[in-house]
């Protein structure tokens, strides 16, 4: 095989029937979930044949700021939804502060680093690889950011009671909060290591696959997905920690005081 195989939209439709057969079961069998799926599926086709179409755009333009806009656009999409995952008591200005500054640090860092040295596209801001490697980076940020942030707010206004006795008590801001934030930085990073651990031996993941199918050498596709999981996990890691010790220093002031209206409505 010396290329990818070209999808018609007859292959699809195909595709699209197995979502059909299910939603025809959940009639059946009563189960509900019909409406739920067929909503997904159409925003599924929609949204992913729009992003294709300006993508080509984009590509054939070349232009540096046009693909940092592009990047831009999906991380304030990827800051909001973390924000929208929170319970709606909390402020939604600040805790978009929060996971913004965390979401665009990280992804372009790690984004501009990778470019730049393993991946060497030339030039680094070549759209072809800046937006889909951005694209998996923010994917993985929004999700291990967006588990952290909601545990540790969560864990916040459980245990308030207890954080306020501690503070009063004399500890500080770091030696009350830190069993805190390294619980809510495993509960971010969690899939991220099931996803490494489970790699290779339980499933084959959707980039190794799709150059497998498109025609590559199977190792060197392996090479490939090991490379762009070490990225995509450092990112997350790193955001999950991000979010924890920015929203703790937030709801904390200079006086080691909970300021939980900071955070909360």
């Amino acid at each position: 095989m010396n290329g990818y195989i070209h999808l018609s939209f007859i292959d699809l439709s195909l595709a699209v029937s197995l979502l059909l057969l299910i939603t025809v079961l959940s009639v059946i069998l009563s189960i509900g979930i019909g409406r739920t799926v067929i909503i997904a599926a159409v925003r599924l086709v929609l949204q992913l044949l729009l992003v294709g179409f300006l993508l080509l755009k984009v590509f054939a333009v070349q232009s540096f700021w046009c693909s940092l806009l592009v990047v831009f656009v999906m991380m304030l999409a990827a800051s909001r939804e973390i924000v929208a995952r929170l319970k709606s008591g909390v402020q939604w200005r600040w805790s978009l502060g929060i996971s913004g500054t965390v979401t665009g640090i990280v992804t372009l860092i790690v984004s501009f680093v990778a470019l730049n040295t393993a991946l060497r596209s030339e030039p680094w801001y070549d759209a072809k690889y800046f937006i889909p490697l951005t694209g998996m980076i923010l994917g993985n940020v929004m999700s291990a950011a967006s588990l952290s942030l909601k545990g540790l707010l969560d864990m916040v206004q459980r245990e308030q009671k207890v954080i306020e006795a501690r503070l009063a008590l004399g500890h500080t801001r770091r030696e009350t909060f830190n069993p805190l934030v390294r619980q809510a930085v495993v509960m971010g990073i969690m899939p991220l290591i099931n996803q490494m651990s489970a790699a290779g031996i339980v499933t084959l993941p959707g980039t190794m696959s799709g150059q497998i199918l498109a025609g590559m050498n199977p190792f060197d596709a392996a090479k490939y997905q090991i490379l762009l999981l070490i990225i995509i996990s450092s990112a997350g890691i790193m955001a999950a920690i991000g979010v924890s010790f920015l929203a703790v220093l937030r709801l904390t002031d200079n006086r080691d005081r909970l300021r939980i209206d900071r955070l909360f409505k």
